[in-house]
């Protein structure tokens, strides 16, 4: 059974990376840009072991990270015991956020400018406290709208306070932070708590009540990170990391590999042993079931390992020079690549697809995986380019994310509920490890071809919030379409009836 899973898994992951990999071949062959012999077969490699990777881990996240958020919302929302249901969700809050790995890779690219503990103590508090809000809201049945509304006004309130103490440089790293906390080992496990949560309390908005939680957590670390550069005082130095392949491949794999796994562990294992405990105490589910969860996080664990490692030495370096040679090409072709990378980018991230599948159960097919992923595509590829057009142009992000939230909050209040809380849900699951990891790297070089490294920080930081924030439109756009069509029917069921010569006879039950 698990091993028919696996192939269905690994088939999944290879129509996941396949499209990226040709994108990026095709584009070496054009006259924009180059890649030596070696780039090649390091890029080569990494996609498949990429391919493996996504398949492992989303196999994992189906028998382990998934169940275990399920049992943890389901099992305390039916012992009654509230108090301890907050300080869980608290607690487990900053655990997987702490060790989240694209956490780390994003306080790794600025770590000359904020030291990566204090950025990502500072997130991990943010995610949790906003964690708490979530299953807070869930349990008193609060709107979701209003609350975004109310938090995303707060957000600006504290941009506005960044730009009159003069530190709009930091700005795009704030936003970028909301986007890169949820990411492959966050997202199954939050949205998972929320639907055992959503499913033991009930009522008539059970199904839309489960959503929202990644959508609350995205905005916790952009409120502490804004609050963090405001009470920070010195200078602000930048310096650029090495993106490029080393010589001496073979030890800087064995070390990658090592250094990944050692993270990856550790994320994990604090996420196991917290839910042990609380199996212990309170859970009490049957240990062939604990065996199950304990193979998936073997599962997680591996591919994960792989996931990231190959991201970093095969990934990385290469978008940074895609960045670089195309934005020496000229503009066209680097938004162009912008938009069409965005595309199928959002394909190999592997939160997505966990998200893809629980949308659609949860809606019972309303809300198709087909119709998500397109939508989510379009979103990313809309906003990577958009952000190759900031990079040249220089201008502010929040050019692009007063205006952007502006209308995704108005569109809350014209569609219904459930469409909003997917589509906020989403925007934090779009910006994954392939984007703080391929797509940042990408902006970055072209960011030092068209403006130099000293404008890195305000011009090319800031496209994973741009990521996370374009799948908002576009999914509430679903929603506001399928309102739109029924409002159609209705009209022309109602015309089909007045037109009609015969007696028409209705019945009122």
């Amino acid at each position: 059974m698990i091993k028919r899973a696996l192939l269905e898994k690994l088939k999944e992951a290879l129509v996941s990376v396949l499209p990226v990999t040709v994108i990026v071949f095709l584009v070496s062959l054009t006259p924009a840009v180059s890649f030596s012999l070696k780039e090649y077969l390091v890029f080569a490699v990494s996609a498949l072991l990429m391919i493996a990777g996504i398949g492992l881990f989303n196999l994992g996240a189906d028998l382990a990270m998934t169940p275990m958020g399920e049992h943890v919302g389901e099992g305390l929302t039916k012992s009654k015991r509230i108090g301890i249901l907050l300080s869980v969700s608290l607690v487990v809050g900053v655990l997987i956020t702490v060790a989240e790995p694209d956490l780390s890779v994003l306080a790794g690219q600025v770590s000359a400018v904020i030291v990566p503990g204090v950025l990502i103590t500072a997130v991990g508090a943010g995610v949790g406290l906003f964690l708490l809000v979530a299953v807070i809201k869930i349990i008193l049945k609060y709107n979701l709208n209003a609350l975004l509304f109310f938090f995303y006004m707060v957000l600006f309130m504290l941009s506005a306070v960044m730009l009159e103490h003069g530190k709009n440089c930091l700005l795009p790293l704030a936003f970028d932070s909301g986007g890169v906390t949820t990411g492959p080992v966050t997202v199954p496990f939050i949205m998972a708590l929320g639907v055992g949560i959503a499913q033991t309390v009930g009522g008539r908005r059970a199904h839309e009540n489960s959503f929202g939680l990644v959508a609350l957590c995205s905005v916790g670390p952009i409120v502490a990170v804004l609050a963090l550069c405001i009470s920070a005082s010195g200078s602000i130095d930048y310096t650029i990391p090495d993106y490029s392949i080393p010589d001496n491949l073979g030890p800087e794999i064995l070390f990658t590999l090592a250094h990944t796994a050692r993270e990856v562990a550790r994320s994990l294992l604090l996420i196991f042993a917290f839910f042990g405990v609380l199996q212990l105490f309170v859970l009490h589910l049957p240990w062939q079931r604990i065996v199950q969860i304990l193979i998936g996080v073997v599962y997680t664990f591996v591919g994960l390992v792989l996931f990231l490692s190959v991201v970093s030495i095969g990934f990385m370096p290469i978008g940074y020079q895609l960045g670089r040679q195309l934005a020496a090409a000229g503009s066209g072709p680097l938004i162009a690549f912008g938009f069409l990378i965005g595309m199928v980018v959002v394909l190999a991230e592997p939160a997505v697809h966990v998200l893809n599948m629980q949308v659609e159960d949860i809606t019972g097919g309303q809300v198709t995986k087909r119709q998500m992923m397109v939508a989510m595509s379009l979103g990313v590829g809309v906003s990577i380019g958009l952000s190759m057009l900031r990079i040249i142009k220089g201008f502010s992000i929040l050019y692009y994310l007063i205006p952007g939230y502006i209308l995704s909050l108005g569109l809350s209040f014209c569609i219904p509920p459930l469409y909003t809380a997917i589509a906020f849900d989403s925007g934090g699951v779009a910006s994954g490890p392939l984007t703080s990891s391929f797509i940042l790297p990408m902006a970055i070089g072209a960011c030092v071809a068209t403006r130099g490294g000293d404008s890195v920080l305000e011009s090319a930081f800031g496209i994973v919030a741009m990521v996370a924030m374009t799948p908002l439109i576009t999914i509430q756009s679903l929603g506001f379409k399928s309102i739109v069509q029924q409002i159609m029917r209705t009209r022309r069921s109602i015309k089909r009836i007045l037109a009609s010569d015969e007696a028409q006879i209705i019945y009122f039950r």
